[in-house]
């Protein structure tokens, strides 16, 4: 973690500290939610070690109750939408507080999803114009040739769109690591079809910085520390 040195802009602080992207304590400055030695904080402003920071109570709870979290989602579970009968992520989770799916993971994969209360982020992760890594691990039903791992490289017709280049590592013969920087609908199933390859089984296992790690089928974890603070700031925020 970066050892904040001062003098120091207002809005780097508030972000070293963990509490905001620097382009939000922009416009909690602009709003008058922020003082400096009892005085309304001004934009592009230093302070030094002994200034006192105000943030108020308003601001500050809103950043208390923001929750990030991994969960592992079992195979069988949807994300989105449940129809009658089916599970969804929240009867498995049953987390006290409300919280939101980013992104989706299909009902017949498993693996990584992040979940949380914070709808800031939800734009800047999805984005594909980001490139923000996702991982999976692939099973395929038949032995994975050199000529499928170039095309998956380079990109898969799919319904006439060119999947984005992917990275790829064969840990197997028929299973491998790909990484991709988008996320269209099924599209590791469907760019596996378009080579006459059947998935058998589909684990996401990293999104950006975060890690599935040891987490079991229906455990979560709360990224906290470190981790957050890495993925907020790859974020922007």
């Amino acid at each position: 973690m970066e050892e904040i040195q001062y003098p120091i802009r207002i809005n780097r602080y508030l972000f070293l500290k963990g509490f905001c992207s620097r382009r939000e304590a922009d416009r909690l400055i602009e709003k008058g939610q922020i003082k400096i030695n009892g005085k309304t904080a001004l934009i592009g402003q230093k302070i030094d070690e002994k200034d006192k920071v105000e943030i108020s109570k308003k601001v500050e709870q809103i950043a208390e109750n923001r929750v990030y979290l991994a969960f592992n989602k079992p195979r069988g579970i949807v994300t989105h939408d449940p129809q009658e009968g089916q599970e969804s992520i929240e009867d498995v989770l049953k987390y006290p507080k409300k919280v939101f799916p980013l992104g989706r993971l299909d009902k017949e994969s498993d693996g990584l999803i992040l979940l949380t209360n914070d709808g800031r982020i939800t734009n800047a992760l999805l984005n594909p114009e980001e490139n923000h890594e996702k991982e999976y691990l692939v099973e395929v039903n038949h032995r994975l040739s050199i000529d499928a791992i170039k095309k998956i490289e380079g990109g898969v017709i799919i319904d006439k769109y060119r999947t984005k280049p992917a990275k790829i590592k064969k840990v197997s013969p028929r299973e491998f690591h790909i990484i991709l920087t988008e996320g269209k609908k099924h599209q590791i199933r469907r760019m596996c079809s378009a080579l006459n390859l059947d998935v058998v089984s589909l684990k996401r296992i990293r999104v950006m910085s975060i890690k599935l790690g040891n987490l079991k089928p229906g455990q979560y974890r709360e990224l906290k520390g470190v981790e957050l603070k890495k993925f907020l700031s790859d974020l922007k925020f």
